[in-house]
């Protein structure tokens, strides 16, 4: 039975004295950082000088120093980079400064044992130790980020996007999350990464808890096999179909591409049978008689060896490869997907429909 925490379960005070630094200011470094300070915490944000994401940082009031300078400030350390530029943060800027801190306020129960609730008031005469704080666990599971033994080591990756995260913050309510520790040094870390939680109102809506293996791993099948790679390949075949039949561009393009996000906010909102009674008749007839046609058998043992791979780590070696290498499969791959007729057309159209931002 998957376990759930609440707000019931969480200890803001535990973060009271505690720093935490937010290595890199992307969408979800500004939406944790954002909900953390509001939330009473004190935050240090990291971001590289002359970025758009520094530029950022400083006009919603955060003063961006370098990772060194974060990570030997602070007591728990978010790193929110790209994967790909984790280790290398983490080695020359990080690591370094794992080091203790200074006396905590507030000693802390065991890991094994219930939670404190609000104002748990233990014993302060624990040495406080630096977190290692991860929304995805690629680095860990794949063993590019070794921490030392002494460090709390612990996951909280909120299920939405920064902005989404923080908009639901604003509103007085939560993005669900997902919690993991890999390493329980002090006896606390799961206290700590709920008390990280509530700081996002996470705790609110409810935080399920998991392991660094289990999320980097369903986490990378999804976007390969479904999220990107299965629904991008989906929409180019269906468009190529249809324009190898003589089908007008623009015409394909609303059919197999435009629509989609209609039909993914009804499963987003009332699940895949909601979907189905939320559409036409002819719609859902065609959805329940074609689609397993198009995800056959064939299809389903090739996403099992996609998992399979990213299990045996292979695709992460090819994926770390590819970064220590320049990239040049990479790009070439992105710019063969910009140059396919759908872009043309898809560019085309969306400046037809003002309630869209133009890229």
């Amino acid at each position: 039975m998957v376990k759930i925490y609440y707000d019931k379960d969480a200890d803001l005070n535990l973060l009271k004295g505690k720093k935490i630094a937010i290595i890199g200011y992307g969408i979800q470094g500004r939406g944790q950082s954002l909900c953390l300070r509001d939330s009473g915490c004190e935050v240090i944000v990291s971001e590289m000088p002359g970025t758009v994401n520094y530029e950022q940082a400083k006009k919603d009031g955060f003063n961006p120093i370098s990772a060194a300078e974060a990570a030997k400030s602070a007591d728990i350390i978010q790193i929110l980079t790209q994967d790909h530029a984790q280790a290398k943060v983490y080695q020359e800027s990080i690591k370094p400064n794992l080091k203790k801190g200074k006396p905590e306020g507030c000693g802390l129960a065991s890991f094994s044992q219930s939670h404190k609730p609000e104002g748990c008031g233990l014993a302060s005469d624990s040495q406080s130790q630096k977190a290692l704080c991860f929304s995805h666990g690629f680095n860990i599971r794949f063993k590019q980020i070794k921490p030392p033994k002494n460090v709390d080591v612990f996951m909280i990756a909120p299920k939405g996007p920064g902005a989404l995260v923080r908009k639901m913050y604003e509103e007085g309510k939560g993005v669900p999350a997902l919690v993991a520790i890999y390493q329980n040094a002090t006896g606390h870390a799961l206290d700590l990464a709920l008390a990280y939680a509530k700081g996002l109102k996470a705790t609110t809506a409810g935080v399920i808890e998991t392991t660094f293996d289990e999320e980097t791993e369903t986490d990378l099948f999804g976007e390969q096999a479904v999220l990107c790679g299965g629904v991008s390949e989906l929409i180019k075949a269906g468009f190529d179909t249809l324009i190898d039949a003589g089908y007008q561009p623009e015409i394909a393009y609303f059919e197999v591409l435009h629509e989609l996000k209609l039909i993914t906010d009804l499963i987003q909102e009332r699940g895949i049978s909601g979907m189905r009674r939320g559409v036409s008749n002819t719609a859902c007839y065609g959805d329940l008689t074609r689609g397993p046609r198009i995800i056959t058998q064939k299809t389903r043992k090739e996403m099992r060896k996609i998992l399979k791979e990213i299990k045996s780590g292979k695709f992460a070696r090819e994926w770390i490869k590819e970064n220590e290498t320049g990239r040049e499969n990479f790009d070439s791959l992105i710019k063969a997907g910009d140059d396919h007729l759908i872009e043309k057309v898809g560019k085309q159209l969306r400046s037809m429909m003002p309630w869209m931002k133009q890229a």
